[in-house]
Parts: C-alpha cells; sequence; structure tokens
C-alpha cells in the first residue's frame, strides 16, 4: 500500500513527523467548518423572534452556510492546486471573522443570509478542502487515524461553542456575540499557518510551491478542468458513493440544527437544551477518533465502504426513534446515540472517498462531490424546518431525516456489496493471466533447453 501511494504521488508520504502539526491546524479548520454552522442554532430562537420569521427561514441560514461550504469546493481545489493549503486556510480565517463582525449588526434576515451564509460559508470552504487535502499528503498507512483526529476538531469545537454561544447571548445579546464570534474565526489563520508545505522528498520544507500539485503550472482553465476530472464519473466506486451521500444529505444535518429548537419545545430550558448539544459532542469527539482506529485496523481497512454504509443506516434509525423519547433524560440518550453514529460517519467521509480514488485524484473528487451535495444540503434543513411549520411537530421532521437516512445506508450496502465482488471477481483473473503467462514462459525454456540438448547429442554422434 506504501509503495502504491509513494508511485502515485511522486514520494513517500512520512506518515508523521511535522504531520502531525498538519493534523492540529486541521483539527482547528475542520472543527470550526462542521461545528460552527451548528452551534450557531444557539441563537435562531431568539433571532427568529427578533426578525419575525418563521422556522424555516431562520433555517435557511445555516443551510445556506453549509451548502456554500460544500458548493465552494471545486473553487477551493483550484486556488489548492494553484497557491497550496497554508495562504488558502488563512485567506477562509479571514474572510470568516470578517463575515461574522458584519452580521452583528444586520438589519434583516436577508443581510444574516449574505454574511453568514454567503461569505461565512465560502470562508468557511476555504478552510475545509485543503485541511483535507494535506493530510493526504502526509500520511498514507496511518491515514485513517489521521483523518480521525482532525475530523475530532468537530464535536470538540461544537461541544466548547454550544455552551459559549449560550453564554454570550445571555451576556452580550446575538449582536454582541456575533462579533466576539467573528474574533474567534481568526484562529483558522493560525491553524493555516501550522499547514506547512510538503517537499517531494516527503520533507515539510518552507517552500510554498512544493504542495502544489503539477497542475499548478498550468493555465487557469487547465485547473479548473483538473479539478472537474469528469473521469471520475466513470469510476464505478466513486459514483455510489456520490448517489449515496447526495441522499444522505438530505437528512444529514436537519436533526443537529433543530435539537436545541425541539428541547426547548419539548420545555427543557436554555441551558440544558445546549447541554444536549454538548452530550453529543462529547461522544462524537471519542467516535471520531476510535472510529479512525477501528478502520485502519487489517480487518476492517480492506472493506471500509460496510462501516461507513453500517454507520449511516445506524444514524437513520436513531432519528426515527428520537420522536418517541420523552423528558430531557431521553433526549440525552438520543444524543449520546446520535452523537455515536454522527462521529462515525463524519469520521469515515473523506476517508472512504480517498479509499476510492486515491490520494492522487482526491482533491478533484472532493471538489465534485462538494459542488454535487451542496443540493440536499441546502434544501434538507429549510424541507424540515418548512415540516415543523406545517405540521406544528417536529416529529415528521425526524421521521423524514431517518427514513432518508436508512435509505441511503441501504443502498451503500447493498451497491457497495456488488462493487467488491466485481473486484473480487477481477483479481483472480488477473492472477490467471500471470500464471498463464509463466507457464507459456517456463514451456518456452523447456522447448529451448530440450532443443539444445538434441543439438548436442547430434554433435556428439557426429564426432564420433
Amino acid at each position: 500500500m506504501g509503495a502504491t501511494a509513494a508511485s502515485a504521488l511522486g514520494y513517500t508520504p512520512p506518515d508523521g513527523g511535522w504531520g502531525w502539526v498538519v493534523v492540529f491546524g486541521a483539527f482547528i479548520s475542520i472543527g470550526f467548518s462542521y461545528a460552527f454552522p451548528k452551534a450557531l442554532t444557539i441563537f435562531f430562537k431568539e433571532i427568529r423572534q427578533h426578525f419575525g420569521i418563521s422556522y424555516s427561514q431562520i433555517a435557511w441560514v445555516s443551510s445556506i452556510m453549509l451548502a456554500v461550504m460544500y458548493a465552494g469546493g471545486p473553487i477551493s481545489s483550484v486556488l489548492v492546486n494553484r497557491f497550496g493549503s497554508r495562504p488558502v486556510v488563512i485567506t477562509g480565517g479571514i474572510m470568516c471573522g470578517v463575515s461574522m463582525v458584519a452580521a452583528s449588526f444586520s438589519s434583516t434576515i436577508t443581510h444574516l443570509y449574505i454574511c453568514v451564509g454567503i461569505v461565512g460559508g465560502l470562508g468557511l470552504s476555504f478552510n475545509l478542502q485543503p485541511s483535507l487535502t494535506i493530510i493526504g499528503k502526509y500520511f498514507q498507512a496511518r491515514r485513517p487515524i489521521a483523518n480521525g483526529l482532525a475530523m475530532a476538531g468537530s464535536p470538540v469545537f461544537l461541544c466548547t461553542l454550544a455552551p459559549l454561544n449560550q453564554f454570550l447571548f445571555d451576556r452580550y445579546g446575538w449582536r454582541g456575540g456575533f462579533f466576539i464570534l467573528g474574533a474567534m474565526l481568526l484562529n483558522c489563520c493560525v491553524a493555516g499557518s501550522l499547514m506547512r508545505p510538503l517537499a517531494p522528498s516527503g520533507n515539510g520544507v518552507e517552500d510554498q510551491a512544493s504542495d502544489r500539485t503539477p497542475q499548478s503550472k498550468k493555465s487557469c482553465v487547465n485547473c479548473i478542468s483538473c479539478c472537474s476530472n469528469l473521469s471520475l464519473f466513470r469510476h464505478r466506486g466513486f459514483i455510489i458513493y456520490l448517489i449515496g451521500n447526495m441522499l444522505m444529505f438530505f437528512g444529514f444535518f436537519s436533526p443537529m440544527i433543530f435539537l436545541a429548537p425541539y428541547a426547548k419545545y419539548r420545555g427543557v430550558d436554555e441551558y440544558s437544551a445546549a447541554s444536549l448539544l454538548s452530550a453529543l459532542a462529547l461522544v462524537d469527539m471519542i467516535a471520531r477518533p476510535g472510529t479512525g482506529l477501528l478502520a485502519n485496523t487489517r480487518w476492517v481497512r480492506p472493506r471500509v465502504q460496510y462501516l461507513f454504509s453500517f454507520a449511516i443506516t445506524y444514524n437513520g434509525v436513531c432519528h426515527l426513534l428520537c420522536p418517541l423519547v420523552s423528558g430531557y433524560w431521553g433526549l440525552v440518550a438520543y444524543a449520546v446515540c446520535y452523537g455515536l453514529v454522527y462521529g462515525m460517519v463524519c469520521a469515515l467521509l473523506f476517508e472512504c472517498l480517498m479509499d476510492l480514488v486515491g490520494p492522487r485524484m482526491f482533491s478533484s473528487a472532493v471538489g465534485l462531490v462538494t459542488i454535487l451535495e451542496c443540493c440536499p444540503v441546502l434544501l434538507g434543513p429549510p424541507i424540515a424546518g418548512a415540516l415543523v411549520d406545517v405540521f406544528g411537530d417536529y416529529s415528521y421532521m425526524f421521521y423524514m431525516c431517518g427514513a432518508v437516512m436508512l435509505t441511503a445506508g441501504l443502498f451503500l450496502f447493498i451497491m457497495n456489496y456488488f462493487n467488491y465482488r466485481r473486484l473480487d471477481q477481477a483479481k483472480p483473473c488477473g492472477l490467471i493471466m500471470i500464471i498463464i503467462i509463466c507457464a507459456i514462459w517456463i514451456l518456452k525454456i523447456s522447448i529451448t533447453e530440450y532443443n539444445n540438448n538434441n543439438d548436442n547429442k547430434h554433435h556428439h554422434h557426429l564426432f564420433d
């Protein structure tokens, strides 16, 4: 496996060293990217009352932010290939900080859509994709562990940001809270500065051009073409992954976004509602690196797509059972189960993609996946919010998300089963061809030796 990675990348990934510092930087960057849109939901009830809007309208704030974060994947890929991961992440941190400070002066919900959703979402995109890409450059043998540790940033930050946001709201209001959060997001610039470019030899060096792929020397048009590599649509495993994930994302973020408002709807006080996100994040925090360790074992890694399918299926079951629980402790039990499987899905999300396409094609694959997934990411939470508005009950939202996730998990499990069977059937054919070639080569040597022996006997007979 290491030799394959070395031949594909042109160098041997160090699998350690400065790579662990890069993982820490990715931990911060990914943590803000995934946790921030969910932690903002703490402010949603009060913002909805302030502007006099519906659940569906307030849900568009996180929805637009997440969708732009995913839709910005190809742009981020182009910039990473052109300039490297470090400057892209630093730029994203500046954009996120400025967007939240500007949002604190918003006078309409449309201003929040633009500042938080569009500008902030694009900034998060510049944080997310480069962090995932540079981990693939530093790690191969330990890549699932490195990805699991980096992805653990999301629950750690969610666990911290949820109660912090409630405190900021109580102390400074939602406008003051947004202003302070904007300053905190500038820490993404620090995370980006840790992402030292990797030299072809596999050692980190202070050469900004060294972690660019060869496409960075081409024109902008060729670079965009590279990041939108349409040859991936002939990759059977990639197509299965893409369809399953697009279906999954219709129900992936909505339960997290509406968990705190749902708890308040069920009569739970504000801090207890925020503590549900913290409980979820604590379990998620353990689940991600734990899943990375499990995925790195020799029993699971060759069939890691099955573990991903199981996690999505189990996720759907949790959502279907959520409306049946009652009281605060019932919601805590749901948050714990949800945090476990949510962490498993997030830890495997990009590891499974890299397992399918390899580190060389990963940047292009992420760009294609995120741009196509932005539609379900954008529409999922508003559709869930519309169900709450229409029925006046959160149960139908959880049922919808659970059914979608369950369907996606079963689809991935079945299709990956047939994909693995096709791959296994292809391996014996290659082995048979090698055996046949070796047999022909041995037979040829035997015939040559036989002819040489006959010639020698004939030569001696003439001499006699």
